[in-house]
């Protein structure tokens, strides 16, 4: 099964529970392909658990979902040594984050002490209890969902955890047909709570990512697509509205995304347009809005579109 049908198939079963959202669906596939975790945006229902629930199940792959709250200690997350009595001995509980996609729901609700028990897992595939580290499975996929329109009582990502997720992707409100839909398929009886209703079927495993992943390395991507790459990330660090620009970790963040992209399309090379599709997904999340731009009433994604636009297109 080749990338372009691999993508397909999910995109079908995913369908079943969620109407519409297709851009939001190809970057997480994409992120999934290139082996990233994603943070999701949106507000309250647009289905953002919905989608990586229905992903999980057709990827047939373990998922585990945390609530992030206020209260919650880095040990509900990775875990922690329990003592058992019987045995007068200490016994690993593993924590949630031992699954292959973890739903790390509102990770905003929770402190920077919580926040930062996942730095280690998305970065090193691994997590560290009482002095052990113990290696995560593989695949491991981080998906953090946030609300971006609640201050009080939320604690912003630091921009090292920002860094460390490949995309960030934003669900928007449907458009009116597709929320017309929407409604239909809830009159017709369909509940998200429900998921297993929605008839989604397993159409790959893990074996089918790797083999998807493999030939996602083998695309072509030539040295002017890199250098155009380059040129899009170097000015974001040299922008009059930006504070802080992106790190080389951002250019390589497009090119695994854009490879991705591209073997999703059917094709085994890499063209501008899957460079400029990707990069404000890519971006959006590394770079800081000067004050002054924010007071003028400018977002991030309107410098990064000025950027790639300004950025001469290779042919």
């Amino acid at each position: 099964m080749g990338v372009s049908e691999f993508g397909a198939q999910i995109r079908a079963e995913v369908s079943k529970a969620v109407v519409g959202q297709e851009r939001a669906l190809e970057n997480v596939l994409v992120a999934i392909l290139a082996n990233g975790h994603v943070l999701l945006e949106g507000v309250p229902g647009v289905a953002k658990t919905l989608m990586i629930r229905a992903i999980s199940k057709a990827l047939d792959l373990p998922f585990s979902r945390v609530q992030f709250t206020p209260d919650l200690m880095p040990s509900d997350i990775i875990g922690t040594n329990v003592f058992d009595p019987k045995t007068t001995d200490f016994r690993l509980h593993k924590g949630p984050i031992f699954t292959s996609i973890l739903l790390a729901d509102e990770i905003n609700r929770t402190p920077p002490k919580s926040q930062a028990a996942l730095l280690e897992a998305m970065e090193e595939r691994q997590a560290t209890i009482d002095g052990v580290r113990y290696p995560l499975p593989e695949p491991f996929l981080v998906f953090a969902t946030q609300n971006p329109i609640e201050f009080e009582g939320t604690y912003p990502l630091p921009e090292a955890q920002q860094d460390r997720f490949l995309l960030k992707v934003l669900l928007e409100y449907p458009p009116t047909e597709v929320e017309l839909e929407v409604l239909r398929r809830f009159h017709a009886g369909f509940r998200s709570l429900k998921l297993e209703e929605a008839g989604i079927q397993p159409v790959a495993n893990l074996e089918s990512l790797k083999a998807a992943r493999a030939e996602v390395d083998q695309v072509v991507i030539e040295d002017k697509i890199l250098a155009y790459i380059l040129n899009i990330v170097q000015a974001t660090r040299t922008s009059n509205e930006l504070f802080v620009g992106a790190s080389p970790r951002a250019g390589q963040a497009l090119v695994s995304c854009s490879k991705a992209t591209a073997a999703l399309r059917g094709r085994n090379f890499v063209i501008p347009d899957d460079v400029k599709g990707l990069a404000p997904a890519v971006l959006r999340h590394r770079v800081v809005l000067r004050p002054e731009a924010e007071i003028e009433g400018l977002t991030v994604d309107r410098i990064l579109h000025g950027l790639i636009e300004a950025q001469p297109v290779p042919r």
